[in-house]
């Protein structure tokens, strides 16, 4: 019979601080879940869950001691620049949209 071990993985303090800092001056709140190994006991198999950053219903796979993010599965790898220039330009067409529906520009035309 095959014994399945987890054990939870607690996410970096560099690597939070880095999210919470993006995060805070995109102006965007995150949902971090801490990832886990889970063994099979009496082999050498082992699967590592990475921890999940969900904003806005989109699931960012984070490791520790890595540089690079997935975005929502493994296909899609983007570096910590890159995450906050998509939270900022998405805010930006959220305010743009936002202007329009109120038909009230910041800036008036002479």
């Amino acid at each position: 019979m095959l014994t399945i071990e987890t054990k939870e993985l607690e996410i970096d303090k560099e690597l939070l601080k880095k999210v919470n800092m993006i995060c805070k001056f995109a102006n965007v709140k995150p949902t971090i879940t801490n990832g886990s190994i889970k063994n099979i006991k009496g082999t050498n198999i082992a699967y590592v869950k990475p921890h999940i950053l969900n904003i806005n219903n989109t699931n960012y796979l984070l490791f520790n001691e890595c540089d690079y993010i997935f975005v929502n599965d493994y296909k899609e790898k983007i570096n910590f620049k890159e995450l906050l220039n998509i939270f900022m330009i998405k805010y930006m067409v959220y305010l743009a949209i936002k202007m329009i529906n109120i038909k009230k520009w910041p800036i008036t035309y002479l």
